[in-house]
Formats: C-alpha cells, sequence, structure tokens
C-alpha cells in the first residue's frame, strides 16, 4: 500500500467570519494540486472557537461543504476540518471528512470542552469514526478528545489518529506531550493542527502542529510558514508493528456510551 502524504495548515482566523476564512485558506492551499493525499485543518477553521452557535451555524448543504467539496476537487486529496453544523434542531462541532468525489464522512465531537461552556451551546457525538482513505485507516478526532485515551484506544481499527484543535497556548506543552503520548500507546501515526494568533475573546494560539511518528518522533513541527508538510511510512509503520506487537497484550475491553 502507498505511503500518504498529508498537508497541515496552522493558521490565524478571522474571527466568527467564514467567507474570509474560506479565502485565506483557498489562498493557502493555492499550488499544492495533484500534490498531496490529505489537508487537515483546524478546529472550526470557518469562525474560530465560538459558543455563538445558533448564529454561526451552517447546514450540510452550506457553503463550507460545497467549498470543501470544490478544494477536495481540484487537489485530488481529501479535507478535514471541523465547522459548526445544525441538524434536526441541535448543534454540533462536526469534523467534516471530504473526498474529491464529493463523499462526505462526519465525526462530532465527543467530549466537548466545559471549561469553555461548549457543552451548553453543542450537543456531544456518540460515535468513534474511522474512516478508510487511499488504503490508511483514519480516527477522526477533535482538540479535548485528546486527553481522553481510552476514546482512541487503538482496537486494531486504524493507522493513524488525527487531531484538530483550538489549544490554548497556556496549555501548549499538554497538547505537545500528548500527541506523542497517543502515538506512542497507539502504535501509530498522529497528526495534530491546532491554529495560531488571537481569537475574538482574546485567547492566544502557539500551534503547535506536528506529525509523530509511531514510536513517537516528531517527523514535522511547526512550519516557517502556514503550511506544513509531512508523510505517513506505510513500510515502517508495518515493520514497527511487526517487530513489536504490543497490541497482543492488550486488554480487551468495550465503551459503555
Amino acid at each position: 500500500m502507498q505511503d500518504l502524504n498529508v498537508l497541515l495548515v496552522q493558521s490565524m482566523l478571522q474571527w466568527e467570519n467564514g467567507p474570509a476564512n474560506r479565502d485565506r485558506f483557498t489562498g493557502l492551499l493555492k499550488g499544492h494540486e495533484g500534490t498531496t493525499d490529505l489537508v487537515v485543518l483546524p478546529e472550526m477553521f470557518t469562525t474560530g472557537f465560538s459558543m455563538n452557535s445558533v448564529e454561526l451555524a451552517e447546514a450540510m448543504d452550506g457553503p463550507t461543504v460545497a467549498w470543501m467539496r470544490d478544494q477536495a476537487r481540484k487537489l485530488d486529496a481529501a479535507l478535514y476540518g471541523s465547522v459548526i453544523i445544525s441538524e434536526g434542531g441541535r448543534h454540533f462541532n462536526r469534523g467534516l471528512f471530504v473526498e474529491p468525489g464529493g463523499r462526505v464522512t462526519t465525526y462530532d465531537k465527543r467530549h466537548l470542552f466545559r471549561y469553555a461552556d461548549e457543552t451548553s451551546h453543542f450537543s456531544p457525538g456518540r460515535e468513534r469514526v474511522v474512516v478508510e482513505w487511499r488504503g490508511w485507516r483514519l480516527l477522526l478526532q477533535i482538540c479535548f478528545d485528546l486527553r481522553f485515551p481510552v476514546f482512541a484506544r487503538n482496537r486494531g481499527d486504524y493507522d493513524a489518529i488525527l487531531y484538530i484543535a483550538s489549544w490554548p497556548e497556556p496549555r501548549s506543552y499538554a497538547w505537545k506531550q500528548l500527541l506523542i503520548a497517543r502515538a506512542i500507546e497507539n502504535q501509530c501515526y498522529v497528526v495534530g493542527v491546532n491554529r495560531v494568533g488571537m481569537d475574538g475573546k482574546g485567547i492566544h494560539y502557539a500551534g503547535g502542529s506536528a506529525l509523530i511518528d509511531p514510536k513517537g518522533a516528531a517527523s514535522a513541527i511547526d512550519p516557517d510558514g502556514s503550511v506544513l508538510t509531512g508523510r505517513l511510512d506505510r513500510a515502517s509503520l508495518e515493520d514497527f508493528r511487526k517487530k513489536f506487537p504490543v497490541a497482543m497484550e492488550a486488554d480487551a475491553f468495550t465503551l459503555d456510551r
């Protein structure tokens, strides 16, 4: 199976301004057509980490899903990022994995960030979602999920975890260490994409986006600009799992929803 080329797009965001943010990411992705397999964007990449869920929510047939489909087609790559979505009278911090052919796989953030009152404005997801893309099985996660290793436990069903985040600078040490921990304990690649800059609430974000290999080493970290490139190496992953089969001693369990 092939390796997977990844673009980690770490960027500032215009507060609660979907059109401006879509335009910004269009510019950042220009020139990468046909050079990558997967583009990973930050959490709530069209608005910033806003709790104005009612005012800012889009539908699944709204402008951001349409934009992601268009970009996926132009780049011949899948895109993953989260957006405020309204569905069935509820609001979700929804991860959208969009493929060039238009297929959209969704993951609704399970662990809402109570400290920022996210629990009052969004409904939590319940499903653990793994999507297959170009021979790779990818576990979709969002920000605060990173602190809950049981939910991300590898049951032999994925090869990499994608974490998209709005992770504030004061807790950046935890962000960096937990990305490494998830990679080591699950013998998988971890892709973590965080935003940078100041949001509309005066909270600062310091990035720290990284691609971590299954041994816990950062094969790419903090670009000079906004776009960081990395590669998931299939042969290296399979060789490491074969030579050091940690999962054979893992405890069996199921999640109680």
